[in-house]
């Protein structure tokens, strides 16, 4: 188990190195930067550090750089990627992870350069290759977005 400064003592963590061995994305779609907190088949708190330089605040409006939405969701899915990957172990590395459905997915707060975006996921169900999760995002305490979704693991 890795902890590092800060977190909470016996928790695991994901680094970045081991994260892009878990699943297929990369820059610049890769949106988590680190998952925390990870407890096999149940939950994973996944990190982004949203920085002025991601390519999408170029035109996500450059008078007002908001993270989009729908990149929220994402990385909610790749938290629950982590997670899946994790749970499963080495056999379900680089496999992909598909989305189903997103349900109840509501955007609370912008989300903008220099936040560091906490995505809470919490496992409902597993059925085969079928996973189901609710997630939050929050900066701080702050409830920022929350979905429901549904994803299905594959051979890449």
């Amino acid at each position: 188990m890795d902890t590092n400064a800060g977190e909470k003592v016996g928790s695991t963590t994901i680094d970045i190195n081991r994260i892009v061995e878990m699943i297929p994305h990369r820059y610049p779609f890769l949106m988590v930067d680190r998952v925390i907190d990870v407890v096999p088949d149940k939950s994973a708190t996944g990190v982004k550090n949203v920085s002025v330089n991601e390519p999408f605040f170029q035109g996500h409006f450059p008078q007002r750089p908001i993270m989009p939405g729908v990149l929220i969701i994402e990385c909610m899915a790749q938290t629950a990627a982590v997670l899946v990957v994790e749970t499963l172990g080495e056999s379900a590395e680089g496999k992909l992870v598909y989305f189903m459905s997103v349900d109840n997915a509501r955007f609370r707060k912008p989300v903008i350069p220099g936040d560091q975006l906490l995505v809470h996921v919490v496992k409902e169900r597993s059925r085969g290759n079928v996973w189901r999760f609710h997630a939050e995002a929050k900066v701080g305490d702050v409830l920022m977005a929350e979905a429901t979704y549904a994803a299905m693991i594959m051979d890449s």
